[in-house]
């Protein structure tokens, strides 16, 4: 099926139509959800043997990007439920069946969130604040506190990880599993009160105690970077669909700055269009040029993931300078977009208004601008020196 199929233009429109609604009463997107999970869509990575499309990461980024054309908010929050389900098809694709029952859960309605994400925490997966304490019975019980929790007030399977520090001789280890929502032991604060991508609900959560079962327990890691397959296909599905998410937002802007542009006519030349400003063409091809450069990469490096190519020690580098370059590459086709559109775009309630600032929500997701340049100078020149 198109994209344009599993996520057809009436549909498109509909969640268009609430996105600034949403945004203005800082609501969660509950009925851009529903009519998502309807259609099928949180089940894009699914087997088509557990009634989902089996779609591989290029595809789903394509939809992404289309999605965020629309529904910004919606777009990143749907997201995380399609980080963990595309882990899954890339570790079951590599022969890692440790998460097949979260395909299969998401076959059956079950939704999924991420977190991960501690304040301070900028090891991010190879390390955590959060206790993961082992009890008798192989389950392990969590107590931490995690940030930008995008779909809190929607999940039913929480993604989260924690560090029991007394594992591997005092090493410590790093434990993964996946919450229940009807379980006790975890809190929403409602906190999300942003700048942009208001809908996503991202609120923090917190973990009191929260037992976690045995069989839910999927992964326990050493403490630092590693090359698990986990952590390669967190990586690849992660930054690779925020790349898609933050396009579809400068795509969106792109497209209504040339209507814009198009509309609007100039004393200076006679009351005809700005089309035919000289200065307002070469800020709109500066910003085609943009969109061109960056979507082919998307899709290259999605495509390498489904093929299974190795990239080896360049993956890593490769994913995250593509969300980098993306989040970064969005917010300068949104600042020409807001620049040719004029004045009327400054006005609280306009759409290239919101998506000015949903757009800067790119610069705070992992891997930020400074980690990414760390990984390739690492990649490409080794790390630094020991200076004592």
């Amino acid at each position: 099926m198109t994209p344009e199929e599993i996520l057809p233009d009436e549909l498109l429109e509909r969640l268009r139509g609430r996105a600034a609604g949403y945004d203005q009463n800082n609501q969660f997107f509950h009925e851009d959800l529903e009519d998502l999970a309807a259609a099928g869509y949180l089940k894009l990575f699914v087997p088509e043997a557990d009634g989902g499309f089996g779609l591989g990461l290029e595809s789903v980024a394509a939809l992404q990007q289309r999605l965020a054309t629309a529904a910004p908010a919606t777009a990143l929050a749907v997201n995380m439920h399609l980080v963990w389900t595309g882990v899954a098809q890339v570790l079951t694709a590599r022969g890692d069946r440790s998460l097949d029952f979260v395909l299969k859960e998401a076959g059956q309605g079950e939704v999924f969130a991420f977190g991960i994400s501690e304040a301070g925490n900028d090891s991010m997966l190879f390390d955590s604040g959060t206790v993961a304490e082992p009890l008798p019975d192989g389950s392990y019980r969590f107590t931490g506190r995690k940030i930008f929790t995008s779909l809190s007030r929607g999940w039913t399977r929480l993604g989260t990880f924690g560090k029991d520090a007394d594992a591997r001789d005092g090493e410590g280890e790093l434990v993964f599993g996946f919450l229940r929502r009807d379980e006790p032991g975890h809190e929403t604060l409602s906190d999300w009160d942003t700048l942009g991508m208001r809908a996503s609900a991202s609120n923090t959560t917190l973990l009191h105690g929260a037992v976690i079962p045995a069989e839910r327990i999927f992964r326990k890691l050493p403490v630092g970077p590693n090359k698990d397959l986990l952590i390669f296909a967190i990586f690849a599905c992660f930054e690779t669909l925020l790349a898609a998410v933050y396009t579809g937002v400068a795509e969106r802007a792109f497209t209504l700055g040339v209507a814009n542009v198009k509309r609007r006519v100039s004393a200076k030349h006679g009351g005809r269009s700005y089309a035919q400003d000289p200065d307002i063409r070469w800020k709109v091809a500066d910003a085609a040029l943009a969109m061109d450069g960056i979507a082919p990469q998307i899709s290259s490096l999605a495509r390498d993931v489904d093929n299974l190519v190795d990239h080896g020690a360049q993956w890593f580098p490769k994913l995250v300078g593509l969300k980098s370059r993306a989040t970064e590459n969005a917010r300068h086709v949104v600042d020409l977009a807001i620049r040719v559109t004029g004045g009327s775009s400054y006005f609280r309630g306009s759409e290239m208004e919101r998506l000015y600032r949903d757009v800067l929500a790119g610069i705070f997701h992992p891997s930020n601008d400074e980690s990414a340049h760390n990984t390739v100078a690492n990649a490409w020149l080794g790390p630094l020196e020991d200076q004592r």
